[in-house]
């Protein structure tokens, strides 16, 4: 039963990672038809953004009584409709809201599918579970996005909406087929969710994601004009280089998911190390193609990360897992808001494209220092450090 659960929930992982990250390659249509500048329209991105954070925690909270299976039906099919609106929005505004509501699901989607996809599986492959959810989110990077920007370049940006919208209904179809009808835990309510909010060691674990995870953000924002500015590459060579950080991505995350069964403290501060060696290394490979197009590939091999904390939050957060596992991915997106803000600011400041290297290397290293926090207050509190086999 677990495969063909983990299948299914990866399916709406790819649905949302789709949709998440295909109008980034089609800002410039969205612009045009809508009638606005590029950085106007850039706006329905962080409107996006914006809903993943807010609405992970309050839909986490405000569902905690209801069965795992239905919950997730209900996300999905509310992200299948906000991309099938998208894809009818009449102007700017509606679009922007729309995008608002499209975020909405994505992070309880997420927490939820982790949890389930953690209780099927035997204890020692918990973080392997995830990363078969996460695999959808990252794949999605490869296949999906260029899929679906290819789509929307041929017969306009609405149909990349409706496109992932069909993957949606899809993938809530195959959770209803595949994913068994597991009730809330006894007592959950609102209220005991929002306990894992008192735990510390919950701050701190989504602090490394926030911070330690911004560094490959700081990049990847900027990462077109590296490689066409500094890298000297053509701007026609730029999806074959984007299609080598998502398979960094898919690497990552298995290998990450496969380390974190192992040990999941050693591969969270392994990776965050391995995060600031990427990034800072990525100052001096980014003036040739061929290792610019090496470090971009090792920049997504970051999101190993990714299941290592979903499984720390789940394991700190006692009795209020749902709200834990949903705020992961609030975290991730705070991250990838303070890392394009921060490589910005780098920019602006005259210190060039490759400078985003150096501020993606120093986030990584703060989000250590978070991490050696964690452990501090760990071993202070005596509590356990790894994830329970």
């Amino acid at each position: 039963m677990f495969w063909p659960a983990a299948m299914a929930l990866g399916v709406g992982g790819f649905a949302i990672g789709t949709g998440e990250f295909v109008i980034m390659g089609l800002l410039p249509e969205v612009a045009r038809d809508l009638g606005v500048s590029i950085p106007e329209a850039g706006h329905v991105i962080s409107a996006y953004a914006l809903g993943v954070v807010v609405g992970a925690p309050v839909l986490a909270v405000a569902t905690a009584g209801w069965s795992r299976r239905t919950l997730l039906i209900a996300l999905m099919a509310l992200f299948a409709l906000g991309n099938v609106a998208s894809a009818m929005a009449p102007g700017y505004l509606s679009l922007n809201l729309l995008r608002l509501m499209t975020g909405l699901p994505h992070g309880t989607y997420f927490g939820v599918s982790a949890l389930v996809a953690a209780a099927l599986a035997p204890p020692d492959r918990r973080a392997s579970a995830v990363g078969m959810v996460m695999l959808g989110l990252t794949s999605a990077t490869l296949v999906g996005v260029p899929l679906a920007a290819w789509l929307g370049q041929h017969w306009g940006w609405r149909s990349a909406f409706l496109l992932v919208g069909a993957i949606a209904v899809l993938a809530a179809a195959l959770v209803y087929r595949w994913v068994p009808d597991m009730k809330a835990a006894p007592g959950a309510s609102p209220w005991r969710e929002l306990g894992a909010l008192a735990r510390a060691q919950v701050w701190l674990t989504l602090g490394i994601g926030a911070i330690g995870f911004g560094g490959m953000f700081a990049v990847f924002s900027y990462v077109k004009p590296i490689l066409t500015e500094v890298a000297g590459l053509s701007v026609g060579a730029v999806p074959l280089v984007l299609a080598l950080f998502g398979a960094g991505m898919v690497a990552g995350n298995v290998l990450g998911a496969r380390l974190a069964d192992r040990s999941l403290m050693r591969t969270i501060g392994g990776v965050l190390a391995w995060s600031a060696l990427v990034l800072g290394t990525l100052v001096f490979t980014a003036h040739h193609p061929a290792t610019a197009a090496l470090s971009v590939f090792l920049l997504g091999t970051i999101v190993a990360v990714g299941p290592a904390l979903q499984i720390r939050l789940m394991d700190v957060a006692g009795d209020a897992q749902t709200l834990a596992a949903a705020l992961n991915h609030s975290a991730f997106n705070i991250a990838n808001a303070l890392g394009a803000w921060l490589g910005g600011v780098a920019i602006a400041g005259g210190l060039g494209w490759t400078s985003t290297g150096w501020v993606g290397a120093l986030l990584s290293l703060a989000g250590m220092g978070v991490f050696a926090a964690s452990l501090w207050h760990a071993r202070k509190h005596g509590e356990s450090v790894e994830h329970h086999r």
